[in-house]
């Protein structure tokens, strides 16, 4: 017990040094999760309509944002399978980085939920078993697989760094079974999340058995994009480095998902429009417009150009091997695959209605603010979780020793 508790106040005591970037840099975050906690009180004294959503579009910016942090979690195991099924070198010494990303959008996804209840205090009704949902909706199984995934990572990565601060060895034959385990789990939780929409067939944009296919293949893209990002910055303000070789993985990764992600985009279209029925009026509507309702279109059209350029650029070696260039591609694709799988996949599942009723869906300044502020709080959370988690490996923080200063 003793050991925990120094373990808290040296990483807690780390944590909290730093230099004018970092302090300015939570003081920004800090700033918009302010602004997150006035609108969810205007939100749940006034009610959800002072949103966007309607009776027609039920579901909006906080849903689809929560479908795409799914992905992005699920995106860490990109890290984690190379490391302890091919021992790859690069990849293993950073992979507690990766379990940290996990943790961090596994939060960001329970506070969408949490903003998209609109009733809080019946957050109960969504727990397993104890629930109205329970495990007899799909949404009960998808908030059992989140919770297991959330759990999984927090022991992994916080039993990896007990050992390293402690020095001790690692306990391969409790530690491995629950790595494995994560790297089945990781795929799981984006399938579930797959399946509860997928599972509609009121919905024809969603009821097609291609979908838990392209939510894999699009967060084994959009995930690494952010951790590449994150690696960078590593690089560049701490003492870590991160080796080419596992960025240069990471991008393999990323070109054939995306890639694959863009086939069935490509065949969706084709297949749809070939005999194009009213099951298409809502990519028609995503890509065209509807009636006159054109609110969409900018969003699908630009999620396309930034996917195929991104694709483009990660196909030429004089960008992906260049540490200065990189992130454009990796913010290109994404923020494209933020669209295509966020407001250009759920929103247009909604119009037209199953009686046909064609209603326009646009985020109100509550929704954005909101969104922006739990972003803001997951990226909080993954800054405190990275610069521990760093301390811990650089030897900085070590059970016996004073917390160095952090640089």
């Amino acid at each position: 017990m003793q050991q925990l508790t120094r373990f808290a106040a040296d990483y807690v005591s780390y944590v909290l040094k730093g230099g004018t970037k970092f302090y300015a840099w939570m003081a920004c975050l800090a700033a918009l999760i302010i602004g997150m906690m006035y609108v969810f009180y205007l939100q749940n004294t006034d009610g959800l309509i002072v949103t966007g959503m309607t009776s027609q579009i039920h579901d909006g910016l906080y849903f689809a944002n929560l479908v795409f942090l799914v992905g992005v979690a699920a995106g860490a195991v990109t890290i984690v399978f190379p490391a302890y099924v091919y021992h790859h070198e690069g990849m293993h010494k950073v992979t507690v980085l990766g379990e940290m990303l996990a943790i961090s959008a596994v939060i960001m996804v329970t506070m969408f939920v949490f903003a998209h209840m609109g009733r809080p205090d019946r957050l109960w009704h969504m727990m397993p078993i104890i629930g109205i949902y329970s495990l007899n909706a799909m949404l009960g199984w998808d908030v059992l697989v989140l919770m297991g995934y959330l759990l999984l990572n927090a022991i992994c990565g916080f039993y990896y760094l007990w050992t390293k601060y402690t020095g001790r060895e690692v306990n391969k034959k409790f530690f491995m079974p629950l790595v494995y385990i994560s790297i089945v789990w990781a795929l799981s939780i984006h399938t579930v999340t797959a399946f509860l929409i997928s599972t509609m067939p009121a919905r024809p944009m969603w009821f097609h058995s291609m979908m838990p296919i392209r939510f894999i293949t699009t967060a084994f893209a959009a995930g690494p994009c952010l951790i590449i990002l994150a690696f960078l910055i590593i690089r560049n303000n701490t003492k870590m480095w991160v080796e080419d070789s596992a960025i240069k993985l990471l991008t393999t990764i990323i070109t054939w998902c995306l890639g694959i992600a863009l086939f069935l985009t490509m065949s969706e279209i084709v297949v749809e429009f070939y005999a194009r029925t009213e099951h298409a009026n809502g990519l028609y509507y995503l890509m065209f417009g509807l009636h006159g309702l054109t609110r969409l279109v900018p969003w699908f059209w630009g999620a396309l150009i930034l996917m195929v350029g991104a694709f483009a650029l990660f196909l030429m070696p004089s960008v992906r091997n260049n540490m200065k260039l990189l992130p454009i591609p990796c913010v290109m694709a994404f923020c494209g695959i933020w669209i295509e799988k966020g407001m250009g996949l759920v929103v247009p599942g909604f119009i037209p209605s199953p009686i046909g009723e064609v209603t326009e869906y646009y985020p109100t300044f509550v929704e954005v603010l909101m969104t922006l502020g739990i972003w803001a709080f997951g990226f909080f959370i993954l800054t405190i979780l990275l610069k521990g988690a760093i301390g811990i490996l650089q030897g900085e923080i070590k059970y016996g020793g004073a917390a160095a200063a952090a640089k």
